[in-house]
């Protein structure tokens, strides 16, 4: 069975930083290395989730517009984990943040990080 836990959201000031975590858990035959895995973001007056991240096999990495040159993904695949390290927070990043895998048909979401960011 396929688990994904984010930690690290929480209340923020407009400029400050945060590290979002999301550990995986995957049956034995899935190899966490082998998949690309993405973040995603829910803010409160919205129904979907927008895009914000993405870093594949290979450690390559792409960003919304929104979030260039403030945010960071990274992996550990020892670890099976995703970071998504968040600087120059604004209010408008306000919003549940999720991780997300794909493995075939099957898209995998975490339970979200709620992500305040207000003085």
């Amino acid at each position: 069975q396929v688990q994904l836990v984010e930690s690290g959201g929480g209340l923020v000031q407009p400029g400050g930083s945060l590290t979002l975590s999301c550990a995986a858990s995957l049956p034995s035959e899935f190899t966490f290395g082998r998949y690309d895995m993405s973040w995603y973001r829910q803010s409160p007056r919205k129904d979907e989730r927008d895009f914000v991240a993405l870093i594949t096999t290979d450690g390559g990495t792409r960003y919304a517009d929104s979030v260039k040159g403030r945010f960071s993904v990274s992996r550990d695949n020892g670890k099976s984990m995703v970071y998504l390290q968040m600087s120059s927070l604004k209010p408008e990043d306000t919003a549940v943040y999720y991780c997300r895998l794909v493995l075939g048909v099957m898209t995998y979401w975490g339970q979200g990080a709620p992500v305040t960011v207000s003085s």
